[in-house]
């Protein structure tokens, strides 16, 4: 059992790459459920509307995850209560519409639980995520209620995330942060094996700042000329995490990020070794 997360999907740039190449990945990789964060999915990079979403579930996408530009696009807050596959954090202050989990089936007739939670620091004001969390443990159990449960973390800061992977080891398959647009090297199986990753990254275009315009965003910054945010548009990279699940207990088996084409393409899997020359007066001395 194979699942593939793919990070904020960001713009035309991002959209186009997922539509282009997923089908093609899911057949490569062997992927048997697909989970992809769509809030940056807009033309304007901040939220997803409807036809996106159908975009996204007709190239192979199984569930649509989001954070705290979920709202951004108004058609979504009606959208959203007809569409079970497409997920708001579920510690938004109710009411609210729409759901923050589900338990979908993946193409093997497993079921598969996602649960999407945003952050308290540095975020939208919402109910507190480790209440929240805390609360879906006791309601919710793995192999009970469903085979697998990912986690989609959507959150600004690296402790807090990362304490959420703690708090879910051997409670969750997959816990995985989004928000931050920028793909982090922890890639790992916890002790209690949950496999986690602090931010997935984005499927955006990186020859810019967060997937957006890097010289206006700069501008910005220097209090210059500038406008309202708006996505870079070069070739995207799509980026996220793919994780072999243990059908028996629901926990992962291997783990590993997932990095394809654009700025990114060529950082996947190269080691760089560096070597240390010490001073020559360190070498005399140490003779």
């Amino acid at each position: 059992m194979k699942i593939l997360f793919l990070g904020d999907v960001v713009g035309i740039s991002g959209r186009s790459m997922v539509l282009s190449n997923l089908l093609s990945k899911i057949k490569d990789e062997k992927i048997d459920f697909v989970v992809v964060n769509g809030e940056n999915a807009a033309d304007s990079g901040v939220g997803l509307t409807e036809e996106i979403c159908k975009d996204f579930f007709n190239c192979g996408v199984d569930v649509i995850t989001t954070g705290n530009h979920v709202w951004d696009q108004k058609e979504t807050m009606s959208h959203i209560e007809k569409e079970n596959r497409l997920l708001r954090p579920k510690n938004l202050f109710e009411p609210s519409p729409g759901k923050g989990f589900g338990i979908f089936t993946a193409k093997n007739e497993m079921r598969v639980g996602v649960l999407n939670l945003m952050g308290n620091v540095f975020m939208k004001k919402c109910e507190d995520v480790f209440e929240a969390a805390e609360k879906f443990m006791k309601k919710y159990k793995l192999k009970e209620d469903y085979d697998f449960l990912l986690v989609d973390f959507h959150g600004e800061i690296t402790s807090e995330k990362a304490a959420m992977g703690h708090f879910f080891d051997g409670k969750a398959t997959l816990v995985v942060g989004t928000h931050t647009h920028i793909p982090t090297n922890d890639t790992r199986i916890l002790k209690g094996g949950t496999a986690y990753q602090t931010d997935a990254g984005m499927c955006g275009d990186y020859d810019s700042v967060i997937g957006m315009n890097k010289d206006n965003s700069i501008n910005r910054f220097l209090k210059k000329d500038s406008t309202k945010h708006f996505p870079a548009t070069g070739e995207a990279s799509l980026c996220g995490v793919i994780v072999e699940c243990d059908i028996e207990t629901g926990l992962a088996i291997n783990v590993e990020n997932f990095i394809y084409g654009g700025e990114l393409k060529n950082s996947q899997y190269q080691s760089h070794k560096v070597v240390w020359n010490y001073p020559e007066s360190y070498q005399n001395d140490n003779s």
